[in-house]
């Protein structure tokens, strides 16, 4: 398979976006190859052929994503990390850190585990452009209905937020339980079908617990985290050995656009929350998924 040095930069960025931004990134890496026709094409095969060097490309952009989602949240990351083993050391859960350490913990187990055992299944049924529309529209409807339920909640004073990423309050912690974080990361498996947004489903879950959509959204970035960096490392044998050959410049290139549409992307969804809800993202899915439907059936 030819991936041009074009094709892996528009990828990267595609991925860098959609990956954070509740449309699926997933849903985008099969639609928009399958839009654009010609040699893009290809690309949207190549997703269900687990011998393809394409997929070891892949494990390069989500590597990278994930990268700029410590960067940018690294200070968090140095808090949880600490809180987890000093929750270990002591056998209890005291401070928000420790707290949060283990919501991240309960809700990665379930999206972990289905991932190793279903995802290429998934990948192989359901990567083809017509899948991908029926499910961003049903990604849609999940956001839509999302925003809905959260009206009708109680709602909470915001938190104030910050442009430069400030350490986690108390109030992720204290209005999501641990049960409500293994329900979470059940819902996360939905991700794996092409169009199903993990980061929308996730943020739906904070909302519905109380969360303000900034609050929301940094969860759903702390929870997306070791889910994406622990998919790219899984396979990064692919990328180093055979498979790799011939496409890690390219692998290279890709990476390095993810990564900075990602810093972008989570800078300016940070921003959108403060004081804007999900409604726009719902509007678009429903239009493109819609409009995908009509042109692949």
């Amino acid at each position: 398979m030819d991936l041009s040095y074009l094709q892996a930069v528009v990828i990267g960025l595609l991925q860098g976006v959609t990956e954070l931004f509740p449309v699926s990134s997933l849903g985008h890496s099969v639609l928009v190859p399958a839009w654009l026709g010609g040699s893009w094409e290809q690309l949207v095969v190549a997703q269900s052929n687990p011998e393809s060097p394409y997929l070891a490309f892949i494990v390069a952009l989500h590597v990278a994503t994930a990268c700029a989602l410590l960067v940018l949240f690294w200070r968090d990351w140095v808090g949880i990390v600490r809180g987890l083993f000093s929750s270990l050391r002591s056998r209890s859960v005291a401070t928000t850190y420790e707290r949060m350490a283990w919501l991240i913990v309960v809700s990665t187990i379930p999206a972990g585990i289905t991932g190793l055992l279903l995802e290429h299944t998934l990948r192989t049924v359901f990567a083809k452009p017509l899948a991908a529309a029926v499910f961003l529209t049903i990604n849609g409807f999940i956001l839509l209905g999302g925003e809905w339920l959260r009206r009708r909640a109680p709602q909470q004073v915001p938190t104030t937020g910050s442009a430069d990423s400030e350490p986690i309050d108390g109030a992720i912690a204290d209005h999501v339980s641990r049960r409500d974080a293994g329900a979470i990361g059940v819902l996360q498996t939905a991700a794996l079908l092409p169009g199903i947004s993990r980061s929308g489903i996730t943020m739906v879950g904070g909302l519905l617990r109380g969360l303000t959509h900034e609050e929301a959204l940094r969860f759903s970035f702390l929870l997306a985290t070791p889910i994406i960096l622990a998919a790219g490392v899984y396979k990064v044998p692919d990328l180093i050995g055979p498979l790799g050959d011939g496409i890690r410049g390219q692998a290279l290139a890709g990476a390095t656009a993810a990564f900075l549409a990602a810093l972008v992307a989570a800078r300016f969804l940070e921003r959108w929350f403060r004081t804007r809800t999900l409604i726009p993202f719902a509007v678009y899915c429903l239009i493109a998924g819609a409009v995908s439907i009509v042109h692949f059936a």
